[in-house]
Order: C-alpha cells, then sequence, then structure tokens
C-alpha cells in the first residue's frame, strides 16, 4: 500500500515538474506536454523501487564492508599485542 502511494506520488511529482518546464518555454500546442508528462509519470513511477534499491543495496555494501574493516583492524590488533 505504501509502494504504491508512493509511486503514485512520485509519477505525479514527475508530471507536474514536466508541465511547469513546458509551461516556462511557452509551446503553443499543449498535447504533447500532457502526453510526455504522463509517459515520463508512469515510468518514474514504474522504476522507483528499482533506484531506491541500488542505493540501499550499494549503502548497505559500504555498511558491511567498514564493519569487516573494523573487525579486520581489531583482529590484527589484537595479534601485534600478543605476539
Amino acid at each position: 500500500m505504501i509502494q504504491r502511494l508512493l509511486a503514485v506520488s512520485i509519477g505525479a511529482l514527475i508530471t507536474f515538474a514536466v508541465l511547469v518546464v513546458w509551461d516556462w518555454t511557452n509551446f503553443t500546442d499543449p498535447w504533447p506536454a500532457f502526453a510526455l508528462a504522463a509517459i515520463l509519470g508512469a515510468i518514474a513511477s514504474f522504476l522507483w523501487p528499482v533506484v531506491i534499491g541500488f542505493y540501499l543495496g550499494r549503502r548497505a555494501k559500504e555498511r558491511r564492508e567498514e564493519q569487516i574493516q573494523k573487525e579486520v583492524e581489531r583482529q590484527v590488533s589484537e595479534q601485534t599485542h600478543q605476539g
């Protein structure tokens, strides 16, 4: 449910942004703007989980690598103090 709500919100924001930019350019025919905005909004609402997934995956990987590096440093420091 929340995913659908976010998708609709993101799609609406992209649609609104495209229409605002189109309005600034002062083109006379609005139908291409409506079509382009609808298509870009639909694509954004469909692909946002992929983008967020890549971001969260990279962040988790970086955190995991940091934890591994800390553990390696801890073990190396223990070995140097013992030996």
